[in-house]
């Protein structure tokens, strides 16, 4: 198996894509809005994914964050709130923001599984920074970490009950950059000391089954590579100091953070401890690229994945969508 997550081109694979993900036999697929036209359409593109392989477990994910992040879309599927309605209501009722954030999260997650997708990238643990670019922003679930650690456990807990693996991101921390990642490097001069904030809620959540590292410079850690990119973040800040022992992705490495040909991006982000290369995109010659830089998956990974995988094996939902949907606008009505 390959370490590497793929993205599709459009709503059903080509043969081409049939083709070159049967040979690369991938650890997983991302999914996004390009993807998704209608139930019917998704649930069929999911299935083909799982036959391909003949792994039933096979992980599918997406960025159904609510608010400005959703790839799933209205009308065809339900719209979601953004972090920041959650992180409000914690300010006046922290317990009822919690049920709200469970609620919620089953809620998508019933939505997801659906649809045939197994593994949702959320929650953000990023640590809300004043004057920080607005990549973050609202996405956060706020500004102090225990709120994010405690709004964060209720998210995944409420998507794991409803079969969905969690994705804690952006490790170790994006809520301070001052420049959107997508567009260039950012480069964050904080110390030492103050990135121990940005850290905590990992730290906190350092069980989550999966993360997703940020194409972030820590001039404090590692002043010439990104983290994604760079051993020293990923040995001695997420495995060692944060404890994070999870299934560990890179951010997508097609973000322009990154520099260089697609063989090199990914084979430098497992070279530096990624478990697995994310690339989005869907283009077939970028993709060939990432598979022309990467080995084979290591035991070490494989064991990760399936025991992410296997964390869901025994949901059991908390509700039906309306419920858990109708659960949620209730309490967020006292924001």
């Amino acid at each position: 198996m390959q370490p590497a997550i793929y993205g599709l081109a459009g709503e059903s694979l080509t043969a081409d894509e049939r083709d070159f993900f049967r040979d690369a036999d991938p650890a997983g697929y991302i999914l996004f809005r390009r993807n998704c036209a209608d139930r019917e359409q998704l649930r069929a593109l999911t299935d083909s994914l799982r036959a391909l392989h003949g792994r039933e477990d096979v992980p599918i994910l997406i960025d159904q964050e609510g608010g400005r992040v959703a790839r799933m879309q209205p009308p065809v599927w339900p719209k979601f709130p953004q972090a920041g309605r959650f992180a409000d209501l914690y300010a006046k009722a922290p317990i009822s923001a919690i049920e709200a954030a469970r609620a919620n999260a089953g809620a998508i997650a019933l939505v997801l599984r659906e649809a045939g997708i197994n593994v949702n990238c959320l929650p953000l643990l990023d640590v809300r920074q004043p004057g920080a670019h607005d990549i973050i922003g609202d996405r956060a679930l706020g500004g102090e970490p225990m709120q994010v650690a405690a709004l964060g456990r209720a998210v995944l807990d409420g998507m794991a009950a409803a079969g969905v693996v969690g994705v804690v991101k952006h490790i170790p921390g994006h809520g301070r950059s001052m420049s959107d990642s997508h567009v260039e490097l950012p480069v964050v001069n904080a110390s030492d000391e103050e990135l121990d904030l940005d850290i905590e809620p990992f730290r906190t959540l350092r069980n989550a089954p999966m993360g997703m590292t940020a194409h972030v410079v820590y001039t404090a850690w590692d002043p010439d590579r990104p983290a994604s990119l760079s051993p020293t973040v990923i040995n001695d800040i997420i495995r060692e100091r944060i404890g994070f022992d999870g299934l560990l992705m890179s951010d997508d490495l097609g973000m322009h953070a990154l520099t260089g040909g697609f063989d090199r991006r990914a084979r430098g982000v497992v070279e530096a401890g990624c478990d697995v290369a994310l690339h989005c995109s869907g283009d077939m010659a970028e993709m060939v690229a990432v598979a022309n830089g990467l080995g084979e998956m290591t035991g070490k990974t494989r064991e990760r994945l399936d025991r992410a995988m296997a964390s869901v094996a025994d949901a059991a939902p908390a509700g039906s969508y309306e419920e858990l949907a109708a659960k949620r606008d209730a309490l967020l009505a006292y924001a």
